[in-house]
C-alpha cells in the first residue's frame, strides 16, 4: 500500500515536472496533478492497455515509439476529465508523454537505488 501512494506521489510531481518543462502543457496545483496522476493511471491501466494490445504489431515495428503516440493519446483524454489539467496540442502531449517516460524512468532507478 505504501508503494502504491509513493508511486502515485511520484506520477503527480513528474507531471508537475512535464508541466514545468513542455509548453502546452498546463498543470494549475499540486492537487490537480494528483488528481491528473490518478485518472492518468486508470486510463492507461483500462484503454491504455487495449490500445497497446491492438497496436502490438505497428509498435513492434516501430521499436516501441509508437508507445508515445498511445500514452500521449491518453494523457489527451485524461486532460478532458481533469480540471486544471490542460494540454494544447498533440505535439504538446507527445513530447509530455516523452519528457514523462524519461522522469519515471529516473524515478524508478532512483528508487531502486535507495532500496
Amino acid at each position: 500500500m505504501v508503494r502504491l501512494l509513493a508511486n502515485w506521489l511520484l506520477s503527480a510531481i513528474a507531471l508537475l515536472i512535464v508541466s514545468r518543462l513542455v509548453n502546452g502543457f498546463v498543470i494549475d496545483s499540486f492537487g490537480t496533478a494528483l488528481v491528473a496522476a490518478l485518472v492518468f493511471g486508470l486510463l492507461n491501466v483500462t484503454l491504455g492497455l487495449v490500445l497497446k494490445l491492438v497496436t502490438l504489431p505497428v509498435t513492434i515495428l516501430t521499436l516501441g515509439l509508437f508507445l508515445l503516440v498511445i500514452n500521449a493519446f491518453v494523457l489527451e483524454l485524461a486532460s478532458g476529465f481533469v480540471r486544471g489539467f490542460h494540454i494544447r496540442s498533440f505535439g504538446a502531449a507527445f513530447w509530455g508523454a516523452a519528457v514523462l517516460a524519461l522522469i519515471q524512468m529516473l524515478f524508478r532507478f532512483l528508487v531502486n537505488e535507495s532500496n
